[in-house]
């Protein structure tokens, strides 16, 4: 298993959760890692990531100032904390690394390996 994801779960409007992704293999030496989130009857859409070399950040008009990515490289983890979270912000939220160019980084074509997702629900 290369990607781990953890942390989703149930919060109310406003709240705020940290997810966490533990890498391994070469997930962790790839280009930049991500991640994405999918609603049901929605296509899987960007929501940030971080470049292996630099910590350069990359976010979605949709969660800027909300929520933030970053990474810890002893631990070979990448964290995405969530903050005034909103209905809207309920889905499957997958980590992801990549090995293909950075100004393609939100593309989700441009990932080489997931990992298995972790729901996260918003209630109103």
């Amino acid at each position: 298993v290369q990607l781990q994801a953890s942390g989703g779960g149930l919060v109310q409007a406003g709240g705020s959760l940290r997810l966490s992704c533990a890498a391994s293999g070469r997930a962790f030496s790839s280009n930049a890692m991500g991640w994405f989130r999918q609603a049901p009857g929605k296509e899987r859409e960007f929501v940030a990531a971080i470049r292996r070399s630099g910590g350069y950040t990359y976010y979605a008009d949709s969660v800027k100032g909300r929520f933030t990515i970053s990474k810890d490289a002893a631990k070979n983890t990448v964290f995405l904390q969530m903050n005034s979270l909103k209905p809207d912000d309920t889905a499957v939220y997958y980590c992801a690394f990549t090995y293909g160019i950075l100004s393609s980084v939100r593309d989700v074509n441009q990932y080489n390996g997931w990992g298995q997702g972790t729901q996260v629900t918003v209630s109103s």
